[in-house]
């Protein structure tokens, strides 16, 4: 009977091997064997291949085998295999490349940590000089919107050896079906609190001529740069601002400011210009928009994100006759209209907005910079006192 290295492993998580397949003639059955070497458990995906893969797989007719006859797609593979994996009882399952780049014997690495909850993604050592110089840029690009997405840092987002908890993932709902399935499903985890994390692999690339590559630049780049806009969308719109909510709900006015104003490990600078970008945006005449762009605009002046939509909630209903009366006013000055123009009211509303648009606005635009400034200052003054405490 044959013994497998890894097999008791593999049961005691109700763990499986995934291995999507696509026009990998020559190195599947290699990448089967290498694997079988460890488990058992593998669920093949043929993705509606057109070569002899068909005929590869007739030889290993004891595993588990989707076939289809269509192409469509890696995502579309892996997500119809983790359905699969999960009626078959399995709780993770690892996800491994048919085109030879990742080595079985890595295999292990996964599970050297506690993998509850727990999303695994094999790192490769990309500034390596047999790395393609486009496989390289597309893993930094992949990087850097995964941590505006998520706020999570990562090296390696792209790497296709990974371990899933499918029973968590089996909940989501995803919509791609490409090479882009790979980065959705990592960032909808992260949002769901899933821990992310990197694990270090090997990889091999074969000389330039050998290398089988079904990734389209083009189609595929765009198709992905689309996703990401959504995320990016989604995340500021959904994401960041539940986080923040669910973070601060059960916490006083006092843990709060203790907690995102008085934060030890924020430089006072810092603190000062998030205080000031969160009320300048509260009041900037955007309705609609000002939260989405407080958020963007921290994240590109790499402020505190907590503190600018703390500060930027200075609109909320209560305030908002307030900030509009405050807005007639300064346009009215600056007009030289001077203080009569309006008298304070609860029941300033859009409407008298609409009236008089062009005084609100430039006042609106004048006073978000005044109570901007004057907040700095309120702050500065603040972090002093404690300093000197």
């Amino acid at each position: 009977m044959k013994q497998f290295k890894l097999d008791d492993t593999f049961k005691k998580h109700k763990c499986c091997v995934i291995i999507p397949t696509y026009n990998n003639q020559k190195t599947l059955k290699s990448v089967i064997d290498s694997v079988y070497e460890y488990t058992p458990d593998i669920i093949i995906v043929n993705d509606g291949s057109t070569d002899n893969t068909e005929d590869i797989l007739k030889d290993y007719s004891y595993l588990d085998i989707i076939s289809y006859k269509k192409n469509k797609g890696k995502g579309y593979a892996l997500r119809k295999a983790f359905k699969y994996a999960v009626s078959k009882g399995y709780n993770y399952s690892i996800t491994i490349d048919s085109d030879g780049q990742h080595y079985a014997d890595d295999l292990p690495v996964f599970f050297k940590t506690d993998i509850t909850n727990t999303l695994l993604i094999g790192s490769r050592k990309m500034d390596n000089d047999d790395v393609p110089a486009k496989s390289s840029f597309g893993n930094k690009f992949s990087n850097f919107w995964f941590k505006v997405e998520t706020g999570i840092k990562l090296y390696d987002t792209q790497s296709g050896y990974r371990l899933y908890p499918i029973n968590e993932l089996n909940k989501l709902k995803f919509f791609t079906k490409k090479y882009e399935f790979e980065i959705e499903v990592i960032v909808k985890a992260a949002w769901e609190n899933i821990n992310i994390k990197n694990v270090p692999i090997k990889v091999y690339y074969p000389p330039h001529k050998e290398r089988v590559s079904h990734f389209r630049p083009f189609k595929d780049f765009f198709r992905i740069s689309l996703l990401n806009t959504y995320l990016v969308i989604l995340a500021v719109l959904w994401f960041l601002p539940r986080k923040f909510y669910l973070n601060i709900k059960n916490k006083s006015f006092k843990e709060i400011f203790n907690t995102y104003i008085l934060d030890k490990e924020e430089s006072n600078k810092k603190i000062i210009f998030s205080v000031m970008l969160g009320f300048f945006m509260g009041i900037v005449p955007i309705w609609g928009y000002q939260l989405v762009t407080a958020i963007l605009l921290a994240y590109l002046l790499k402020l505190n994100k907590a503190i600018v939509i703390i500060t930027a909630n200075i609109s909320i209903p209560p305030m908002i006759p307030f900030i509009l009366y405050g807005s007639f006013i300064t346009g009215g000055l600056f007009m030289g209209k001077g203080t009569d123009s309006f008298k304070f009211s609860f029941d300033l509303s859009f409407d008298v907005v609409k009236t008089n648009l062009l005084q609100y606005f430039i006042g609106a635009v004048i006073f978000a910079i005044i109570v901007s400034l004057l907040m700095g200052l309120v702050t500065y003054l603040i972090l002093n006192k404690k300093k000197h405490k």
